[in-house]
């Protein structure tokens, strides 16, 4: 990326236009083939719930859920995760201290301000081209796991509990995505550790807390624009209220329902890459809303740099054979793909 790419136009957090009164940006209307379905309603999609308490060798009904969990990712990319062992006051917790952090000050919140050459901090996304369209978002980008890599410069201190109720959700979130790794590994017949180990030795989680204010074009603007995940497995936490995110399953979209105890679990570009297609990576977007504003806190699990990203030797045979290279350090290469509306997993096609 070129600093004068990024330097041409730097747009002020949503929130602020807002609050300033300032004109509505041509840059926020989406352009893409599929605009006219922009502020449509659909049909909510039947993805499925699964119940990770019933992964446990005690569960007389454990072979079932591995079916049903193999058969979602299969169909949809993505599931409902209950029991899932982090506490309901945690997640609510969690929402609250994101809303609060959004509702300080501007002063306040520019303290955590993302760098123009930082991928983390409080703002909006990198502008890397001139025709680039603007999400409808502010939001915070933080790493929170290995502890030793947290950047703590850019962890609010407002609400004072932010920071150890992160810590707390960050804690969680590893323990369930390590168990995810295991089930879907089990769930294609797979030693339980065989996506773990390609996961590496120093994997990296970054949690994303978006922030979408009401606005006054939903038929024109989105919250985000469609795409899929650079990571292994992404874990949604939804506002509890406010729908938006929808996701495409054979060329048309859906809308994703809120099951408020519940975490949307959904697989990245990486996870499509080791399962050799068996799951796939489910391309997906936010709505904006004309009148109520909404948050969201998505976790992102990205395998360690240094590991070297492939189809799980098992999954591969005469009747299906390897359908993706090797990569390394995919999410290099991700961010650029998605701010021009490119997937970076065709490159990795065979």
């Amino acid at each position: 990326m070129s600093s004068s790419s990024s330097s041409t136009f730097v747009p002020k957090p949503v929130q602020e236009q807002l609050s300033n009164g300032e004109e509505f940006s041509e840059r926020y209307i989406y352009k893409g083939q599929d605009r006219e379905t922009v502020g449509a309603h659909f049909p909510v999609a039947d993805i499925q719930v699964v119940d990770l308490r019933k992964f446990s060798s005690l569960s007389p009904e454990r072979d079932e859920e591995f079916k049903k969990l193999k058969s979602a990712l299969n169909s949809w990319g993505c599931f409902q995760a209950v029991n899932h062992g982090m506490s309901i006051s945690l997640m609510e917790q969690t929402r609250e201290a994101t809303k609060s952090f959004f509702a300080t000050a501007k002063e306040e919140k520019q303290k955590y301000a993302r760098p123009e050459d930082d991928i983390e901090g409080y703002g909006n996304d990198m502008i890397l081209s001139e025709k680039q369209t603007l999400d409808w978002t502010d939001r915070l980008y933080l790493t929170i796991m290995p502890i030793g890599q947290r950047k703590l410069q850019y962890w609010p201190q407002t609400p004072p509990n932010f920071r150890d109720v992160l810590d707390e959700f960050a804690k969680a979130s590893e323990r369930i995505g390590e168990e995810v790794f295991k089930a879907m590994a089990v769930s294609l017949g797979l030693d339980e550790h065989c996506f773990l180990e390609m996961y590496g030795k120093e994997p990296k989680m970054y949690a994303r807390f978006n922030f979408y204010p009401p606005c006054p074009r939903p038929d024109l603007v989105l919250g985000v624009k469609p795409h899929a995940d650079g990571s292994a497995l992404t874990i949604l936490l939804q506002d509890k209220d406010v729908e938006g995110l929808q996701v495409k399953k054979n060329g048309q979209w859906f809308q994703v329902a809120t099951i408020p105890d519940a975490l949307l679990i959904n697989v990245g570009d990486q996870m499509e890459i080791m399962s050799n297609g068996y799951f796939w990576s489910p391309v997906h977007r936010v709505s904006t809303n004309a009148s109520k504003e909404r948050i969201s806190v998505a976790v992102f699990c990205i395998p360690d740099g240094e590991s070297e990203i492939e189809p799980a030797g098992e999954l591969m045979d005469e009747d299906r054979p390897r359908l993706y290279k090797t990569v390394k350090n995919y999410v290099d290469l991700y961010f650029q793909n998605y701010q021009i509306g490119r997937r970076p997993i065709d490159a990795a096609k065979i």
